[in-house]
């Protein structure tokens, strides 16, 4: 059975559900890069109306593209540019209710319309991002903020010792 909010009473109990999918997956003896590949894939599956579910690594001075579920994307970002670059460089969550109207948007996906970005830090030094985009506007809540923080947090506590 997949998972969705819809299984759930509240955003809490999902968040605090995919929580515990993504530790019951991720082995510390697994490579980064499989490990972040089962937790996109089970953000996706958990998260209605998300389009792109993925991670850009912080790797020599830029973002770069890492596993995903949705469309081909951007394969490097400079610090700073797009909402992912301004999340890395600023280490703080950026959430995007329409981003038409955001100056700095990097469009890779045309039916994106809302965007939330939160970054992957560890003893204050960043490793990268979670970026997860909507094709419906104003899709990511502080709820929403709220639980994607905690799911980062313990996907850097599980992978990056």
């Amino acid at each position: 059975m997949i998972l969705t909010m819809e299984n759930f009473m509240d955003k809490n109990e999902m968040y605090a559900h995919l929580d515990s999918a993504c530790a019951a997956v991720i082995d510390r003896r697994d490579d980064v890069i499989s490990s972040l590949a089962n937790a996109s894939a089970l953000i996706k599956m958990y998260l209605a109306d998300t389009n792109w579910v993925g991670f850009y690594l912080y790797k020599e001075e830029k973002l770069m593209l890492g596993p995903f579920q949705g469309a081909p994307a951007v394969t490097n970002i400079k610090m700073g540019k797009g909402v992912c670059g301004s999340a890395a460089e600023n280490l703080k969550t950026m959430r995007i209710g329409d981003v038409k109207t955001c100056d700095n948007y990097i469009a890779c996906d045309d039916s994106s319309a809302s965007e939330i970005v939160i970054p992957l830090v560890k003893k204050g030094r960043l490793i990268g991002v979670l970026d997860i985009d909507s094709p419906v506007p104003e899709r990511f809540d502080a709820e929403d903020e709220k639980g994607l923080e905690k799911i980062a947090a313990s996907l850097v506590r599980l992978i990056y010792m």
